[in-house]
C-alpha cells in the first residue's frame, strides 16, 4: 500500500495550490479518501474528506469556500485544490485513505503561505 503527495511548495498569501495524492495497492475507489494537516506544533487535523463515489464531501470550516477536494477514481488520485490561501493554512498535508479497519496515510507535502 502507498500513498505519494506531490504539489506542496512555497506560494504568496492569496495564491493557490493544488495537492495531489497518487494510491496504490488497495481498491481506491472503495475507500474514504481525506486530507489532514499539522501545523508545528499543533495536532493534526482535518481538512476535507470525500467518500468512495465522490458523492459527498466534508470540510474544516477554516477552509469552507476556499478549497475543494475532488477525486478520480480512474487515476486513484485524490486532489485538494487550495485557493485564497493564508499563512494560516501553512503545514505539512497529508493524504489518509480509511475503510474500516483500514487507515493508510501518506508521508506528507509541505506547503508554505508567505510573502
Amino acid at each position: 500500500v502507498q500513498l505519494v503527495e506531490s504539489g506542496g511548495g512555497l506560494v504568496q498569501p492569496g495564491g493557490f495550490l493544488t495537492l495531489s495524492c497518487v494510491a496504490s495497492g488497495f481498491t481506491f475507489s472503495s475507500y474514504t479518501m481525506s486530507w489532514f494537516r499539522q501545523a508545528p506544533g499543533k495536532e493534526r487535523e482535518l481538512v476535507a474528506a470525500i467518500t468512495g463515489a465522490g458523492g459527498s464531501t466534508n470540510y474544516a470550516d477554516s477552509v469552507k469556500g476556499r478549497f475543494t477536494i475532488s477525486r478520480d477514481n480512474a487515476k486513484n488520485t485524490v486532489y485538494l485544490r487550495m485557493n485564497s490561501l493564508k499563512p494560516e493554512d501553512t503545514a505539512v498535508y497529508y493524504c489518509k485513505a480509511r475503510r474500516v479497519p483500514y487507515i493508510y496515510w501518506g508521508q506528507g507535502t509541505q506547503v508554505t503561505v508567505s510573502s
